[in-house]
């Protein structure tokens, strides 16, 4: 989770006031987030428990967290006290002075009310069961139609129709909000969908510090200065220059013994030009490394002409065509026909539909009878090629078998939400895949025949199977099960067959987590090894919706953070008129992107997942700008921007308005 210094000015998003309502990880960690990183009022609404037993007496002064709050959310436990209910409402100060947790037996009108989500700026809901998403949302909108809401789905198409019966609704019961506010009113997401770019990320380039944008994932880079004979890689843009040095390894956290104020966000180009020796952070696209692959390899879909018949059979149809074609030239030599009708007799004779030859020469007879017995040899070749076409046919929409030459690809493992997730992304950035699913029925089974992606149906623990997958020759290992044990002992496995394999598995307890990446590491400390949980990786994205649908996704730098939002040029005065360069503040803001799409084309939310069963958008940012365009009011710009300064560009907004 993202650690934040005392030094960073106050903003205004600490104003703001967010409710979480929901019972596992990712409610703990999105309270996380939005404290941590945008420094937000937090009340925790954990419905689905009956009150506890009461040690202290505390009955009579309402509900109050107990045992499985206590144990979800560890690090608030100790600064949370008692949450009467209902008499103390949000507006009453948290007992940490961010965070507060409700415990409830039942989440309805009136605990929303208690939590302060009639004047709260968002509510999250995040339960694992979608309907229970839904109920509380529609009373959520009836109680306050200005609330941003911000709801857990799987289901994408259910998630759509949400959104604009929400959207109706608020913008029935309230016809003063503008265009702005009611595109952001509601925001349907899914742990999957938003942990999956990450995921996908951690396969290629062995980070999770991702942000998604119209359909690109970009990475913040860490770079050393280049040597002497080595040329700087390029990049989108620079995001910090580092508070460690090549001569100083110990100040690579920001710590005191750097001896320099730590890290700078925004520099400007002069200033990083003379900061020679200092690491930088660069914001970069992520793609494959090496050369691509053919689409064979890829495991694009495509007619099996090439593979109808066996290489036998083939040889077989060849000798056939052959005799035939001596049989004609020697018709035509003998009867002295012409060429066409002696192979068109042949043809006959061959079939054994002409008449016979009696009263024709010797020769005529005898290459009528040899024709007759080629048409009785070709007669089982013929069955067998329409019997093996038919079985190359039927073969051709099940799951296709790790092709022979395959390296470099990534090994999947698991096909479930998540995993159908991530397959879809990889295949998008043409990835080579092949996955690994026990469960022939799996969720993410259809797309993986759809897609054509090589698949070994088995369970992965069993010897055998990862190397089915050509585990010996992959890039990477994602093993993304929901059985923690599953999911070790591949990867256990993987690295006694490939020690220096790059490896991210997916973990859901915290502590063995990180029990598990450190032994991995120490055992194998020159290949990378990552451990990820869908809620960590998730909850970033949840917050940027409860921030508003501007919010891209924020990227800590040491023990700071920098936002990434996508804002309408219009109505923003340190933007609006101004030259890229002149919009560019150093250490507070800079403009990194256009959007070059039409008002009426442009992306609603471009930090959505895109699509994996449609057609998706053509990426229409512009991340190579001239410093002299000039922003007019039309424009969407993405910005990479400080907490502080972002708030100044919204103040200034509001303060237009």
């Amino acid at each position: 989770m993202f650690s934040t210094s005392a030094s960073d000015p106050p903003s205004p998003s600490e104003t703001a006031h967010m409710v979480v309502c929901g019972d596992d990880a990712l409610a703990h960690r999105l309270a996380a987030e939005l404290h941590d990183v945008y420094r937000t009022r937090v009340t925790v609404v954990i419905p689905g428990g009956a009150p506890l037993a009461d040690p202290a007496g505390q009955r009579a002064a309402g509900w109050w967290p107990g045992g499985r709050t206590s144990a979800l959310f560890g690090r608030f436990s100790a600064a949370v006290g008692r949450i009467p209910l209902p008499r103390q409402t949000a507006d009453d100060p948290a007992p940490d002075g961010g965070v507060r947790v409700m415990e409830v037996p039942v989440l309805d009108e009136e605990v929303l009310t208690a939590a302060g989500a009639e004047h709260a700026t968002a509510l999250a809901l995040v339960h694992d069961d979608d309907e229970a998403n839904i109920h509380a949302a529609l009373r959520a909108r009836r109680l306050n139609p200005r609330l941003r809401l911000v709801i857990r789905l799987y289901n994408r198409k259910l998630g759509q129709h949400l959104e604009e019966l929400l959207d109706e609704a608020a913008r029935v019961a309230d016809p003063g909000m503008d265009a702005a506010e009611l595109d952001a009113t509601t925001t349907v997401l899914s742990d999957a969908d938003t942990a999956a770019p990450a995921l996908a990320a951690t396969a290629i380039a062995g980070t999770s510090k991702v942000l998604q944008a119209d359909g690109l994932l970009l990475r913040a880079a860490e770079r050393t200065p280049p040597g002497p004979d080595e040329v700087a890689r390029p990049g989108l843009c620079t995001l910090a220059l580092l508070s460690s040095t090549t001569s100083d390894p110990g100040g690579s956290e920001g710590s005191d013994s750097s001896g320099d104020e730590g890290p700078k966000l925004l520099p400007g180009d002069e200033e990083v030009a003379a900061a020679t020796g200092r690491d930088t952070v660069v914001l970069e696209a992520v793609s494959a490394t090496g050369a691509p692959l053919p689409p064979r390899r890829l495991g694009t879909r495509r007619l099996p002409f090439a593979s109808l018949f066996s290489r036998r059979l083939r040889w077989s149809v060849a000798g056939m065509a052959i005799a035939v074609l001596a049989l004609t030239v020697a018709s035509w030599q003998l009867t002295g026909a012409g060429l066409l009708r002696a192979a068109y007799l042949t043809v006959l004779d061959v079939l054994a539909i002409d008449d016979p030859a009696l009263d024709e020469p010797t020769g005529r007879k005898v290459l009528q009878l040899l024709s007759g017995l080629i048409g009785l040899l070709m007669l089982p070749v013929l069955v067998a090629a329409a019997l093996e076409a038919l079985g190359t046919f039927r073969t051709a929409s099940a799951l296709r078998r790790p092709p022979r030459g395959l390296s470099g690809h990534v090994v999947l493992l698991g096909l479930g939400k998540v995993g159908t997730r991530v397959l879809a992304r990889l295949r998008e950035m043409d990835i080579p895949v092949v996955c690994v699913e026990e469960d022939p029925a799996a969720r993410g089974i259809p797309l993986a025949r759809r897609l054509g992606v090589p698949t070994v149906i088995g369970d992965v623990t069993q010897e055998g199977v990862l190397e089915a997958a050509k585990i010996q020759r992959a890039h990477s290992l994602l093993a993304l099960t929901s059985v923690d044990t599953t999911n070790l002992e591949a990867t256990l496995y993987a690295r006694s067959v490939k020690p220096r394999l790059r490896v991210a598995l997916r973990l859901y307890d915290d502590r063995f987590a990180t029990a598990v990446y450190r032994t991995l590491r120490a055992a194998h400390p020159r290949a990378l090894t990552r451990s990820r949980s869908v809620s960590s990786l998730a909850a970033p994205a949840f917050a940027g919706a409860m921030m508003g649908r501007q919010i891209l996704g924020a990227i800590p730098v040491e023990r700071r953070v920098l936002l990434f939002a996508a804002l309408h040029v219009a109505g923003h005065p340190q933007l609006e008129g101004r030259t890229v360069a002149e919009a560019f503040a150093p250490g507070a803001w800079r403009v990194i992107a256009l959007d070059a799409a039409e008002p009426a084309d442009r992306q609603r939310d471009l930090a959505a997942a895109p699509p994996y069963d449609g057609v998706a958008q053509e990426p229409a940012l512009v991340w190579d700008l001239h410093p002299g365009y000039v922003l007019r009011p039309h424009d969407r710009v993405v910005l990479a921007a400080t907490r502080q300064g972002l708030g100044e560009i919204l103040a200034g907004a509001a303060h237009r308005d």
